[in-house]
């Protein structure tokens, strides 16, 4: 089993290698976002407080069967007369089904590459060609936390999604235990950013759970998260901050500047 999950753990680095490499391609926007808040990884109306509402929909190969829901990119357009050499930083909320950009993002994010005075004239040109690259997402003192979905239903099943991951690493594993107990159940991804399990342990409840954060992974244990008594919709605090920053698994290609092409 040990040897399972590590060769898991390297497939998971390799396909989310070169992260931090700059990439070319084109992004268009959404007129309203609530098109965003019904998105793939199932945030719901949550989402709209994320990031300033600077929300995106990433293709597939970005979206990875929802491990990289949460995750943030610095994006910016390559007309220099009315887009901004920083540009903005968005979060993955939903999965991009158009195959001719990478990313949808909200009008909002779409705006924030703007130079001074000229978001209307971004906002133009409809889809952009654009640059952009993996970051680490930063919440500043806020701890990771986990929300109760509202399909839970005590005792039978639990499903929960996590919230305000920092760094730039993608949770691939979830075990859930009663506090004080070492009997551990595994939680399955069931969409997005949503996990579950219909093997709910009684009383107050901690987790572990892997993060790529290198090209082995990284256990973190949160003791104690769910009191006895938990209930749908309430988000308690993990009291765990996650920053760290996965490792490439290809040529080095983060050396801090932004060459336009």
């Amino acid at each position: 089993m040990a040897v399972i999950f590590l060769l898991f753990l390297l497939f998971v680095s390799s396909v989310t290698a070169c992260d931090r490499c700059v990439h070319q391609s084109k992004v268009a926007y959404f007129s309203s976002a609530s098109a965003l808040l019904s998105g793939a990884c199932g945030y719901g109306n949550l989402a709209i407080g994320f990031n300033g509402g600077r929300l995106a929909a990433a293709v597939p190969s970005l979206y990875k069967e929802g491990a990289g829901c949460g995750a943030c990119y610095q994006m910016r357009c390559k007309d220099t007369k009315i887009c901004s050499k920083e540009g903005t930083t968005v979060i993955v909320t939903d999965l991009n089904t158009n195959n001719k950009t990478d990313f949808v993002i909200s009008s909002r994010a779409f705006m924030a590459m703007a130079n001074p005075g000229k978001a209307k004239d971004v906002l133009k040109l409809g889809i952009a060609d654009i640059e952009y690259k993996r970051v680490p997402c930063d919440y500043k003192s806020k701890n990771l936390a986990i929300r109760v979905e509202e399909s839970s239903q005590k005792p039978y099943y639990l499903a929960i999604s996590f919230l305000y991951q920092g760094g730039q690493t993608e949770i691939v594993g979830v075990d859930v235990a009663q506090v004080g107990s070492s009997n551990w159940n595994f939680l399955s991804r069931n969409h997005g950013a949503i996990w579950d399990t219909s093997r709910v342990p009684s009383g107050a409840l901690q987790f572990r759970f892997v993060v790529t954060a290198g090209y082995d992974g990284k256990w973190y244990w949160a003791k104690s998260v769910l009191p006895a008594d938990w209930k749908n919709g309430v988000i308690y605090d993990t009291g765990l901050q996650i920053t760290d920053i996965a490792q490439e698994g290809c040529s080095p290609c983060d050396d801090g500047n932004w060459k336009l092409h």
